[in-house]
C-alpha cells in the first residue's frame, strides 16, 4: 500500500498508549485487572460479580436486547422495562389512530389489564458466554483458503450451536471478534410477550426531533416503559391472556440523587456496530462515497415525507415512525463525514499504517507474516470504489426507496414457486401466510406518499448513478423520458397490486404470476441488478488481510487492552459525568433544564411544541423532590462513556448500581465516533431520571407504575 502521508512518530507515539478510561466497549464477562482498576478508581464501588455473574443475580440480568436494535432495562420487580422513545415509536404507532393519538397526547395503561400488545416485539436477556475459538477454527490453518476457511468456520458453528441449544427454547449465535480473529458463543432466552405500559407525548418524547438530533444542548423525555410477560411457569411465552408479569431476576433502583461532574457512570447495552481499526482506505470510501450517497438518498425521500406528513395528520402518523427511522441515520451521515474530516481520521489511519509497516520491516518473520497486507488492502478498497455509490442507490433509491417497491421484495419467493409450477396447495398455503404482512402493510401506508417518494428517488436513481451500472428498465425509462419518471409511476401505481389493500388481497386469494405487474417488474430489474453489481465488488475480498492486519495490530501493541469492535453483543462502557469544551472558547454546561425546554417552545411546531400540562408545571415551578439543589429540573445531562447504535435505551448506572439517567444519543462533535473515538470531545446524552420519574408521577399521574419503582434518595 502506497502511503504518501508522513507526520512525525508523534502519531505514533501517541497511538501506542493505551485505551483512555472512557474509551472502550468491554465484554463485561471479562472484566478484571485493569479494567477493574479503571473503574475503581473513578468511583465504582461494585464488584466484577455484581456486574456480570452466572452464579447469582447480577446488573447483566436487568439488561435486554430489546427489539433487534436497542437495549433495555428491567426497574421493577415485575417486569417493567424502561427503553427509550424511538425504541417504542413503532410499537405507540402500531396502536395510534386519528381517534386515539398515542403518539401526540402519550399512553398511560392505569392498571395491567390496559397494557397493550406487540406482536413480533421480543426481548432477549443473555444466559451463557462462550470462547469458542479454538472448535471453530478445527480444520484451518495457515495454508487454509479463505473460501475454505469460511466454509470450514460455517460447519463447524452449525455443528456446535446445534449441541449447545439441544432441545432447549433458546437463541444460540456465535460472533465474530478482532476481525475473525476470535470467535464468541452467546445464549439468549428470548421473551416474546412484550407489551406496551407507557410513553410521553410527542412533545416531550420526541422533543427537538430532527433539528436537535445528534446535538447538544437537548432537552428530550426519550423513554417509553414496556412490561415483559411469561408463562405461568416463568418461562418464555407467545402471548396469551394467561400469561403473568415477569418475575425479575434483577431490576434497577432508580436514584433522584442527581448527577454532578466526575460522577461516575456505567454503561450496559448492545451497541450495533464500529469499525475502530480499519484502514485508512475504509475510511476514505466513508467520506468520499458511503456518505455522501445515503445522505442524498434519503434527503429526498424525507423532503417528500415532511411535505405530505405536515399536510394530513393521519399521514403523519402513519409515517411517524418511518420518518424518524430514516431521518435518524440521514443526519448520522451528515455529521460522520463533516467530523471524520474535521478530526482528520484519515491521516490517522494512514499514520497508523506507516507505523505497522516499519515495526513489520524490522523482523524477517513479521514481514514474511504480513508483508502482502496492504496491497491486497489496497486492491480491495481500489476495486470497491467502483461498485459503491451504485450499490447505494440500488438499495436506498431502489428495492428500499418506494414503500410499494420494497414490499414487492417480500413476494419474490412466493413469486417463484408460482413460475417453477409448485403443487396449488404449496402455493396457496404461502400465500395466505402472507396475509398478517399485507395487513400491518396497508394499515400504515399511504399511496400518494409514496407515489411521489418513488417518482424522486427514481429521477434521482437515474440521474446520479453510471448509466452502465443503471438497471435496464429505469435506464431505458429515463432516457425515453429525460429522466423523468412521472408518467411511468403513475402508470404503475394504477394498475399495480401492491399499492391497492383489495387487489392485494384478492389476489392472495387466487395467486398468480407476477412477473407482469409494474412495481414487481421493477423492484426485480432493480434486485437482479443489485445482485449482479454487488456480486461483482464482492469478487475482491480484503478479510484475510484485515483478520492479519488486526492480529499484528494486537502484536505489535502487547501492553495494550484492546476492546472489540461493537457488534450488537452485550458491553460495557465505564466513564464520568463532564461538561464538553468542543472549538476554542465554546464551553457546554453537564446538563439542561426545564428552562431549556421553554426557551425552544414553539406552539403547534412538530418539533418543538410542548404539552400544556408540563407548560403548566414549569409555570408553578412544580417540581417537588425532582428538583435539583438550585429548585431546577434536570432534563438531560452528558457523560464520558462510549456508545453507539444499540445503546439507545441503555441504563446510565451510578458507582452502586442504581438507575441514574437513560442512554439516547451522542453529540454532533463526536460524529465520527464509530471510526474513532474521540476523546477529548465525545461524549454521550443521557435523559436524568429526576425528569422520567417527574413525567410518571407529577404530570402523568401514573401512581399505578410509581408503586412499583424502588425508589433511591
Amino acid at each position: 500500500m502506497k502511503i504518501k502521508i508522513n507526520f512525525l512518530l508523534i502519531a505514533l507515539m501517541m497511538f501506542l498508549f493505551g485505551a483512555r478510561a472512557d474509551e472502550g466497549m468491554w465484554l463485561p464477562y471479562s472484566i478484571n485487572g485493569k479494567n477493574l482498576a479503571d473503574m475503581q478508581r473513578l468511583g465504582c464501588k461494585l464488584t466484577a460479580e455484581q456486574i456480570f455473574s452466572f452464579n447469582q443475580p447480577s446488573l447483566k440480568d436487568a439488561i435486554v436486547q430489546f427489539g433487534g436494535g436497542c437495549t433495555g432495562e428491567l426497574i421493577s420487580p415485575e417486569g417493567l422495562l424502561l427503553t427509550n422513545h424511538h425504541c417504542g415509536l413503532g410499537q405507540v404507532q402500531a396502536h395510534s389512530s386519528v381517534e386515539h393519538d398515542y403518539l401526540q397526547e402519550g399512553f398511560w395503561a392505569k392498571s395491567k389489564a390496559e397494557e397493550l400488545p406487540n406482536k413480533g416485539l421480543t426481548v432477549s436477556f443473555l444466559t451463557y458466554i462462550e470462547d469458542v475459538t479454538k472448535i471453530l477454527l478445527v480444520g484451518v490453518d495457515n495454508n487454509t483458503s479463505e473460501a475454505d476457511r469460511a466454509t470450514k468456520i460455517s460447519e463447524n458453528a452449525k455443528t456446535l450451536i446445534k449441541e449447545r441449544k439441544g432441545n432447549r427454547d433458546v437463541e444460540v449465535e456465535i460472533v465474530p471478534f478482532y476481525h475473525g480473529n476470535q470467535y464468541i458463543l452467546f445464549v439468549y432466552d428470548v421473551y416474546k410477550d412484550v407489551r406496551l405500559v407507557a410513553c410521553p407525548p410527542w412533545g416531550i418524547g420526541k422533543f427537538g426531533a430532527d433539528t436537535d438530533n445528534w446535538t447538544w444542548p437537548r432537552h428530550k423525555g426519550d423513554f417509553c416503559i414496556f412490561r415483559v410477560y411469561t408463562a405461568p411457569d416463568g418461562s418464555p411465552a407467545e402471548y396469551s391472556e394467561d400469561n403473568i408479569p415477569m418475575k425479575s431476576k434483577h431490576f434497577l433502583p432508580i436514584s433522584l440523587k442527581g448527577v454532578k461532574p466526575g460522577d461516575y457512570t456505567m454503561i450496559l447495552g448492545y451497541p450495533g456496530s464500529t469499525d475502530r481499526y480499519s484502514t485508512s482506505g475504509a475510511v476514505k470510501s466513508v467520506i468520499e462515497q458511503e456518505g455522501p450517497a445515503i445522505i442524498a438518498c434519503r434527503t429526498t425521500k424525507l423532503d417528500q415525507y415532511r411535505k405530505h406528513m405536515d399536510a394530513d395528520p393521519a399521514v403523519f402518523i402513519k409515517y411517524a415512525s418511518k420518518q424518524a427511522s430514516v431521518s435518524n441515520y440521514w443526519k448520522y451521515y451528515i455529521g460522520q463525514v463533516k467530523q471524520l474530516q474535521r478530526n482528520k481520521v484519515f491521516e490517522k489511519r494512514a499514520n497508523q499504517e506507516v507505523a505497522f509497516q516499519k515495526w513489520m520491516n524490522e523482523n524477517s518473520d513479521r514481514k514474511a507474516q504480513y508483508g502482502d497486507i496492504f496491497n491486497d488492502i489496497d486492491q480491495y478498497w481500489n476495486h470497491q470504489a467502483k461498485y459503491t455509490k451504485a450499490t447505494i442507490y440500488h438499495r436506498e433509491a431502489g428495492w428500499r426507496g418506494g414503500e410499494a417497491v420494497a414490499f414487492a421484495v417480500r413476494f419474490r419467493q412466493l413469486n417463484n414457486v408460482i413460475e417453477n409450477k409448485a403443487a396449488q396447495n404449496e402455493i396457496a398455503a404461502r400465500a395466505e401466510a402472507m396475509k398478517g404482512a399485507v395487513q400491518n402493510y396497508f394499515k400504515d401506508y399511504d399511496k400518494e406518499t409514496d407515489r411521489d417518494v418513488t417518482i424522486a428517488l427514481l429521477n434521482l436513481f437515474y440521474k446520479d448513478i453510471n448509466p452502465e451500472q443503471l438497471p435496464a428498465m429505469i435506464k431505458k425509462i429515463g432516457d425515453k423520458n429525460s429522466g423523468d419518471f412521472t408518467q411511468f409511476v403513475n402508470n404503475a401505481f394504477a394498475k399495480s397490486i401492491f399499492v391497492d389493500a383489495e387487489k392485494l388481497n384478492n389476489w392472495i386469494e387466487n395467486p398468480k404470476s407476477l412477473t407482469k405487474d409494474p412495481i414487481f417488474a421493477l423492484m426485480s430489474e432493480i434486485i437482479n441488478s443489485y445482485i449482479d453489481l454487488t456480486e461483482q465488488a464482492g469478487s475482491v475480498s480484503n478479510s484475510r488481510a484485515e483478520r492479519l492486519y488486526m492480529k499484528g495490530l494486537m502484536e505489535m501493541q502487547k501492553d495494550r487492552n484492546f476492546y472489540p469492535d461493537a457488534n450488537f453483543t452485550m458491553r460495557l462502557t465505564y466513564g464520568s459525568v463532564q461538561d464538553c469544551k468542543p472549538a476554542n472558547a465554546v464551553t457546554y454546561d453537564y446538563i439542561t433544564t426545564l428552562d431549556g425546554v421553554m426557551e425552544k417552545y414553539k406552539p403547534g411546531d412538530w418539533e418543538f411544541d410542548v404539552p400544556a400540562d408540563l407548560i403548566k408545571l414549569w409555570e408553578n415551578k412544580d417540581y417537588g423532590r425532582y428538583a435539583d439543589e438550585n429548585g431546577d429540573l434536570v432534563v438531560n445531562f452528558i457523560t464520558t462513556n462510549d456508545i453507539t447504535g444499540g445503546n439507545s435505551g441503555s441504563p446510565v448506572i451510578d458507582a452502586e448500581g442504581n438507575l441514574i439517567g437513560l442512554a439516547f444519543d451522542g453529540n454532533w462533535e463526536a460524529m465520527s465516533g464509530d471510526l474513532s473515538f474521540e476523546n477529548e470531545v465525545q461524549r454521550t446524552i443521557c435523559m436524568d431520571a429526576r425528569y422520567l420519574v417527574f413525567i410518571i408521577d407529577k404530570m402523568a399521574n401514573a401512581q399505578n407504575l410509581m408503586q412499583e419503582l424502588k425508589i433511591i434518595e
